[in-house]
């Protein structure tokens, strides 16, 4: 599994309930629903954000884009999805990287780094 693979997948742990508790994974909905949709959205845009943390962006832009070309009709029916998906995303990413709420106020003073769980999946 490569690393955008694994902050995909992670990001969807994310919104368990015990955690972000994402209504677009806790309640059931049908593949290709509109729900599913924003999770997919969620969980992509997230990976995107991870990536660009750890700084491997450029190996996974063209991946990212191909896989978000497959919404591209919910995108079209709902022009919010975007905007609340990527919302929800970047909660995911802060959750992930330890910049909770809790957080901010230690580390708005230094330079952050990537924890070491992101620092050992992409050396």
């Amino acid at each position: 599994m490569n690393a955008h693979t694994l902050f995909h997948e992670l990001v969807h742990a994310t919104g368990h309930e015990s955690r972000l508790n994402r209504a677009s994974l806790t309640e059931k909905s049908g593949f290709g629903s509109n729900p599913y949709c924003k999770e997919e959205l969620v969980a992509e845009i997230g990976a995107a954000f991870l990536c660009g943390q750890a700084e491997i962006v450029e190996r996974t832009i063209d991946n990212s884009a191909a896989y978000v070309q497959n919404w591209l009709e919910q995108l079209r029916n709902d022009r919010t999805l975007i905007v609340q998906a990527a919302a929800q995303a970047q909660k995911a990413a802060d959750f992930i990287l330890g910049n909770g709420p809790e957080n901010v106020a230690v580390k708005t003073s230094t330079i952050a780094t990537p924890p070491p769980m992101v620092a050992e999946v992409c050396a």
